[in-house]
């Protein structure tokens, strides 16, 4: 088994048009399992455009994505989407959280997806998750009576509820005052300290700082890359 969570190899994310235009150009990266990589760049740079394609949320123009060794450019739509349910949590800087649903039923969405779990089941773990993250008596909330940080720390709740290798997150805390956003970076900080992989975009350089490493993006490519990547570990699926 790899120790390697995620590879990028040479890639390209080309919008086609009368103009082309390239978002991702020809990026190599490979990130470790249980490694904190942030990713920073000006507005435009295509730090978000690599983000999705590291999550499978685009397909690229050229190269290819290895998620815990299994490249993904020749999979199906349907057997994408089932990489991205198991293997990837994703967390945006609007939190999506559906509004006619609980706290609760937000997070069992993806369990629900899956078809892995119990309802018992299911709802156990999802009360043990928001219980982790301090909303265990939120959990029959819906998002309109909740704080931007606690939507966010919900959201954040669903990311893990299928307990994937890699978690993924655009600008998580964009939208979060300073209070919340220390309390989002720090669940982060910790679920790649426990073995999980996080991706990070942020135009924090405070929050980039504190990551393992930084990878700075200009015009599609790698202009910059500081610190170490994490320890030697090796991928496996999560249980």
């Amino acid at each position: 088994m790899s120790e390697i969570a995620l590879q990028a190899v040479e890639l390209v994310r080309r919008i086609e048009g009368d103009v082309a235009h390239t978002l991702v150009n020809g990026i190599d990266l490979s990130v470790k399992k249980g490694e904190f990589l942030a990713i920073t760049g000006p507005s435009g740079s295509g730090k978000s455009s690599l983000l999705y394609l590291l999550g499978l949320l685009d397909a690229p123009s050229e190269g290819e994505v290895i998620i815990c060794g299994e490249p993904t450019s020749k999979l199906s739509e349907s057997e994408r989407a089932d990489v991205r349910l198991t293997k990837c949590g994703f967390v945006f800087q609007f939190h999506f959280l559906l509004p006619e649903f609980t706290s609760l039923d937000n997070v069992l969405l993806p369990m629900r997806a899956a078809g892995k779990m119990s309802e018992p089941e299911m709802r156990e773990r999802g009360l043990s998750l928001l219980g982790s993250l301090g909303l265990g008596e939120h959990a029959n909330k819906r998002p309109n009576q909740l704080s931007g940080g606690q939507r966010q720390r919900v959201a954040i709740a669903r990311a893990l509820a299928n307990r994937p290798e890699i978690i993924v997150a655009d600008e998580p805390t964009g939208a979060l005052d300073t209070v919340s956003t220390q309390q989002v970076f720090k669940i982060l900080r910790d679920i790649a300290d426990q073995g999980q992989t996080v991706v990070v975009v942020t135009h924090d350089p405070a929050l980039a700082a504190r990551a393992d490493r930084r990878i700075h993006i200009v015009d599609g490519k790698i202009a910059e890359s500081t610190g170490q990547g994490g320890g030697e570990a090796v991928c496996e699926m999560a249980t």
